[in-house]
């Protein structure tokens, strides 16, 4: 398979920006060497950044008509959806029972996660046959519609509280549905492919960049990844739709206002690059789009609050804001370092109730959200706050696929 004829070009590296000071070392080296690659064009580092696989997660990168799979992530298109509910906020504690019942019938979390009877939704009826990739993966698809994965994937409850008038909401305190996963097994193969199939193009790269090859966009592999990363998109979305729609309908509730925005995806869109506006590719790997007046949310750890957000388009950060708290240690390091006993202790003092999650979630191994929203307060604007109350992930001892 031949190589790309662009061949690395390291005397100048892209223009990149930093927010947070409780950043790795190893993340920033990481995002130095996104910089330095040919096609890139701009940068940012977001507050809650740590490291991953190629792009940090935190990590914004602007290239030109180039796309890199591993600065999109392996959950591709991993996203956040929140729904106001028309029930009253103290339903946590008058009928947290119903609340919770609710939660283990109508979602699913673990590797392999599915419902017995496979449930609907129209993006199955999308061409799934646009990559070899996606055409063999639709009867995987279809049995993990709305469902979660593992590891930091998360459905709950808690109450949102706006100080005024916003969402087409009074101020006030409501009960709301929290929700972040991805395009699960799907998602991941189709990452797993193409970020092999970019390296495979890209020997030239040096060890520190491998896994920053890039697809051209002009070539047929970067269009068909394109195309897959899209309906990757689409369907992690109807993953949200069925698991916000069941669990209202099991609760006989309405909806009074939703938000929801992906990160771990690229966009085609304008940025001023070098003086001049043009279209370039960001990525955004665990990153909240934040052009101005765009909605998001911006969760914490499953003790601390979230936050809905607009936001307020910042040039340097190419739009864009942190994706959650980010970690502050390893999975590993969480798993040996703390006990459920202490976790539970201090949970709750804060009010949560915890159904199931892996310990190497513990609210201490994640950093302190509100040091990471005062870090941003140039990127976004807080609408709304959200306290977690009821909370599952996947059970202990799950291993995270995605």
């Amino acid at each position: 398979m031949p190589a790309s004829p662009r061949q690395p070009e390291f005397a100048r590296p892209a223009p990149w920006r930093q927010w947070g000071s409780d950043i790795d070392p190893a993340a920033v080296d990481q995002m130095r060497a996104a910089a330095s690659l040919p096609v890139a064009l701009a940068g940012a580092l977001m507050p809650d950044a740590h490291v991953g696989f190629g792009l940090p997660i935190g990590g914004v990168l602007a290239t030109d008509n180039a796309v890199i799979p591993y600065a999109v992530g392996v959950d591709i298109a991993c996203r956040m959806r929140l729904t106001v509910l028309d029930m009253p906020p103290a339903t946590i504690t008058s009928d947290e029972r119903r609340l919770a019942r609710a939660l283990e019938r109508e979602t699913r979390f673990g590797i392999g996660a599915h419902f017995d009877e496979p449930r609907h939704h129209d993006v199955l009826d999308r061409d799934w046959s646009i990559s070899p990739v996606t055409k063999g993966l639709k009867d995987k698809a279809r049995a993990q519609l709305g469902t979660s994965g593992s590891g930091n994937h998360f459905v709950e409850f808690g109450t949102l509280t706006l100080e005024q008038r916003d969402l087409g909401l009074d101020p006030g305190v409501y009960l709301a549905l929290l929700s972040h996963s991805g395009s699960r097994g799907s998602g991941a193969a189709v990452a797993d492919h193409y970020s092999k199939l970019a390296m495979e193009l890209h020997p030239e790269l040096p060890k520190d960049q491998r896994q920053l090859a890039w697809l051209d966009l002009d070539s047929d592999e970067g269009r068909e990844y394109w195309e897959a990363m899209e309906l990757m998109g689409a369907y992690a979305a109807a993953n949200h739709a069925l698991i916000h729609r069941h669990i209202l309908e099991a609760l006989g509730a309405q909806a009074l206002a939703a938000v929801e925005n992906h990160h771990n995806f690229a966009w085609k869109e304008r940025h001023p690059i070098e003086g001049r506006q043009r279209e370039v590719i960001v990525h955004r790997k665990g990153a909240t789009p934040a052009g101005e007046g765009v909605l998001g949310v911006i969760p914490g750890s499953m003790a601390s609050p979230g936050f809905v957000v607009r936001g307020r388009a910042g040039e340097h950060s190419l739009a864009s804001a942190s994706h959650g708290a980010g970690r502050r240690m390893s999975r590993t390091a969480a798993k040996k370092s703390f006990s459920w006993e202490e976790v539970r202790a201090h949970i709750r003092d804060r009010g949560v109730t915890l159904i199931s999650a892996g310990l190497d979630e513990a609210p201490f191994a994640y950093k302190d959200i509100r040091r990471v929203m005062e870090a941003q307060r140039d990127l976004v604007d807080v609408v709304a706050r959200f306290d977690p109350c009821l909370v599952k992930m996947a059970p202990d001892g799950e291993k995270a696929e995605d």
